[in-house]
């Protein structure tokens, strides 16, 4: 048995529980696949997006639905190092990948503003296009578990706003494509885990901004949602369900009891109906 072999067969007997149907949970529930879809499985390099590659090809085996997959690398100016590294890791793990190079590094190293937003926005975009070039209508990311808790905590504390990342988004700027996160109910630990019981080495963030002293820090050379991990890592000590019940509360929305909310780019306060006969603002 080759060493992908063995690395594939992990997926659906060690982890089969804490990965595997994790990852087909999300994509049932969701209904993140159709009937011919053509999915465009974004890496980055990092193990989130190549693990859920791993999961897309075992999931392609069961043959239970017909769609195709492309596995999309975008070089948005990695360094020789880490560009070598995602290859190599590609070949390891026999994965045919579709790289394709864009100078997006160069061109948000001088923003001053948010340039990791800006940043994102931009690779999304990029992301977007090749896909569609390529005949997708789905774009796939390797967001996992922890991720959306984290999101959701970092709209609060420091956005001030009740949101979630969401596990399926319809694009605006690019009619007819939609991204899905397949990773949405799996555990950041559980990754970590099977990349290190694989001897798995991937790129960390490979940013050009974190290369150095990075306009993406704090004062103390901290992220925002390095600050969120670490809050949550505490809460866990206590609450050991903590992240569940962060995660729970996205579908547990009770607009009766908010003082206002959004919906479809218009905001409704609950004085609109209070007092009203079919009003919930009473106790």
């Amino acid at each position: 048995m080759e060493r992908f072999e063995e690395i594939e067969k992990s997926i659906v007997t060690t982890y089969r529980n804490k990965i595997w149907t994790k990852f087909v949970k999300g994509i049932r529930e969701f209904e993140m696949i159709s009937e011919g879809d053509k999915i465009a499985v974004c890496i980055s390099g990092g193990k989130d997006s190549m693990l859920m590659a791993k999961c897309f090809q075992e999931l392609k085996k069961h043959r239970k639905m017909n769609f195709e997959l492309v596995f999309l690398v975008m070089n948005p100016g990695y360094n020789e190092m880490n560009t070598q590294k995602i290859i190599e890791n590609s070949k390891t793990l026999n994965i045919p990948i579709t790289m394709f190079e864009t100078d997006i590094f160069n061109r948000v190293v001088n923003i001053d503003d948010h340039p990791c937003y800006i940043c994102a926005r931009m690779r999304r975009g990029y992301l977007y296009e090749k896909a569609k070039e390529l005949g997708c209508n789905k774009i796939a990311l390797g967001h996992h578990f922890d991720d959306v808790i984290e999101t959701t905590l970092m709209g609060m504390l420091y956005g001030a706003q009740m949101q979630t990342m969401m596990p399926k988004v319809c694009s605006t700027s690019h009619p007819g494509m939609e991204l899905i996160r397949p990773m949405y109910y799996v555990k950041e630990e559980n990754i970590i885990r099977w990349a290190k019981r694989n001897d798995l080495e991937f790129i960390q963030c490979a940013c050009r901004f974190t290369e150095h002293y990075t306009k993406c820090e704090n004062r103390d050379g901290s992220s925002k949602r390095e600050e969120i991990k670490a809050l949550i890592k505490e809460l866990r000590k206590k609450y050991e369900n903590i992240d569940i019940n962060i995660f729970r509360s996205t579908q547990n929305v009770n607009l009766d009891t908010l003082i206002s909310y959004r919906k479809n780019g218009k905001t409704h306060h609950f004085l609109e109906k209070y007092g009203k006969k079919d009003s919930k603002n009473v106790e």
